[in-house]
């Protein structure tokens, strides 16, 4: 991010073990672009890197300047790096819900046209593009661009027109009326806006194995795994999914690591990945296909250590520490229990035309809902959250400028009321 620390004097991040505390740490900083230093001391010493260890909980943030935060998350971090402020003002004329590419294409079009905007995200910028190690097929970016870095581009853009971003905050309440949008964030503070879009985007889907969520962190990875890459030297790993997020981190990983082994499920991938995606990982080496297959168990210790595949009925166990799950996402739509937004039986949200008359009951318009409007009046919906929406970066960015364009058609309709 903009504001990080002079590249001469990188944040230090020293850690005992290989966990998920270390790792959310390591994962925060490379998704915000953020330099630092990792140091992996043994259990037990004394010293590292000049700072005395003696009775500290670690793992250890050093900021440039000297100061140690022990133990903290990624909140905490970023709280001391100076980027989780509250709102500036309490009422806006458009909140973002989501900084990923559909909520900052939003945010920069929206706020070059002379709309106040609050963008609110509750993790790092860039959301599930943040994980992709390299996106090369995106407008623009010849020789590939990574997601934190398309992210920090389009953030700083943002920022230089006026839009406002409140990082590390998540809404607890939401209220959608006519022309009154209401979000009460967890730090006690609210914001007011004319119009809301919701970018909240998707998370990664979990295996749904036995064991699994005490790896995560600690063996399992969900995404590219840009910031495990440099661990996985002279490793074989394994990645789990079919699509080009899978391909992109098979690549990723294909350039650390002894070996990757890519798991589909399916017959093949032609279906499911990009042809130059495909090209790649077939003139790569150390990558395998290994189709017909499924990770069905995961064990180890504190840290994984084996995995067994199912390989068309047959199952064998093999030695694994690292494992990245790359097989889709699931929408971030838990708040729209308490609101009249409808969703698809996936939970997408449902905008425009996919509407069906059910969906509208409390629809009090003349008009039809906007392509990309949601069930509720001035309540637009963008991006991977979206049903129907095409998983793509580019379509998320497009998506964004768009509803910009709708949005201002619903205020000017408020505006003649």
């Amino acid at each position: 991010m903009t504001e990080a620390p002079d590249q001469r004097s990188p944040l230090r991040l020293i850690a005992d073990a290989d966990g998920p505390q270390a790792f959310a740490l390591r994962d925060y900083l490379t998704r915000s672009e953020v330099p630092f230093l990792p140091i992996m001391v043994p259990r037990g010493a004394a010293a590292a890197a000049g700072i005395d260890l003696t009775g500290r909980r670690l793992p250890l943030v050093v900021l440039p300047e000297g100061a140690v935060l022990e133990d903290p998350n990624p909140e905490q971090v970023a709280a001391a790096l100076g980027w989780v402020k509250p709102p500036a003002q309490s009422t806006y004329d458009l909140i973002i819900y989501g900084a990923g590419p559909a909520g900052l294409s939003a945010a920069v079009y929206a706020a070059s046209e002379g709309l106040s905007v609050a963008v609110v995200e509750r993790d790092a910028v860039g959301g599930q593009a943040g994980f992709s190690s390299l996106i090369e097929n995106y407008l623009g970016f010849p020789g590939g661009i990574s997601g934190a870095e398309l992210a920090e581009r389009a953030r700083r853009q943002a920022l230089s027109f006026g839009a406002e971003l409140i990082v590390m905050r998540y809404g607890i309440a939401r209220t959608f009326r006519d022309h009154d949008v209401r979000a009460r964030l967890a730090d006690g503070s609210e914001i007011h806006a004319r119009a809301a879009l919701c970018a909240t985007g998707v998370q990664w889907r979990r295996l749904g194995l036995d064991g699994e969520q005490g790896f995560r962190g600690a063996g399992i990875y969900y995404g590219a795994g840009i910031s495990e890459a440099s661990a996985c030297i002279g490793q074989h790993v394994y990645v789990v999914g079919g699509a080009n997020s899978a391909g992109q981190a098979a690549m990723n990983l294909a350039a650390h690591a002894a070996h990757v082994t890519v798991v589909v499920r399916g017959p093949s991938l032609s279906s499911t990945m990009s042809a130059y995606l495909l090209d790649r990982l077939a003139a790569q080496s150390n990558v395998t296909i290994l189709v017909h297959s499924r990770v069905v168990a995961v064990d180890g210790d504190e840290h994984l250590r084996e995995i067994t595949l199912d390989q068309a009925g047959r199952t064998t166990r093999v030695p694994a520490t690292h494992l990245f799950v790359c097989i889709g996402g699931a929408p971030n739509t838990e708040w729209a229990a308490t609101t009249d937004v409808q969703l698809d039986s996936r939970g997408f949200l449902l905008t425009g035309v996919d509407l069906a008359s059910d969906d509208l009951q409390k629809w009090p318009l003349d008009r039809s809902p906007y392509y990309l409007e949601t069930s509720v009046p001035g309540i637009f919906a963008a991006g991977d959250v979206r049903a129907n929406s095409v998983k793509r970066v580019a379509s998320a960015v497009g998506e964004g400028a768009m509803a910009v364009t709708l949005i201002h058609r619903y205020l000017a309709e408020g505006a003649q009321r």
